[in-house]
């Protein structure tokens, strides 16, 4: 069994070009957030099973544009030890130059809604990208998260979809 990538690894220091760093107010509201399922509360979000793709994220009610959807969470791990594994959506963290030293989130084994949302399947038939969820890396107290927000407005029922490392 390979060891998982120790914490400090995942510094935002290591990003190439730096990365965001998330506000306080923002930092706030996302603490609020993470607290919900402990309250018995959760966005309005659903993992619905689709016969062609699996199971998927749609929305529960209308979504605003730029509003919070989830924190893409799960074992963060060397790249190398994860290449030939059997997670289809892992996320990277980090662009870090290094490929050695490369991470990425595995949501397999502990994770959350985020590691539901679909990435493949994600154009129409005439080309276009159905995306409505982008994924942005912030720097939360040095260590580089990678947030889910809604790149426009979804409508309540839509499914989710996010360009995995995109």
């Amino acid at each position: 069994m390979n060891h998982m990538a120790p914490r400090c690894s995942n510094q935002e220091r290591f990003e190439k070009g730096g990365i965001q760093v998330l506000h306080k107010e923002v930092k706030e509201i996302m603490e609020v957030c993470s607290t919900m399922p402990q309250r018995g509360q959760c966005p309005p979000l659903l993992v619905v099973f689709d016969s062609r793709f699996s199971f998927t994220v749609q929305a529960d009610a209308n979504i605003k544009d730029m509003t919070f959807t989830a924190e893409f969470v799960g074992d963060v791990d060397y790249f190398e030890n994860r290449e030939k594994g059997d997670c289809d959506n892992l996320m990277t963290p980090l662009l870090i130059t290094d490929p050695s030293q490369r991470l990425v989130i595995c949501p397999n084994k502990c994770g959350n809604i985020s590691g539901f949302m679909s990435g493949i399947n994600d154009h129409t038939p005439d080309g276009k990208k159905k995306q409505n969820v982008k994924c942005v890396s912030y720097d939360i107290d040095g260590e580089s998260h990678v947030l889910l927000v809604a790149y426009r407005d979804i409508a309540c029922g839509e499914k989710l979809y996010c360009d995995y490392n995109g």
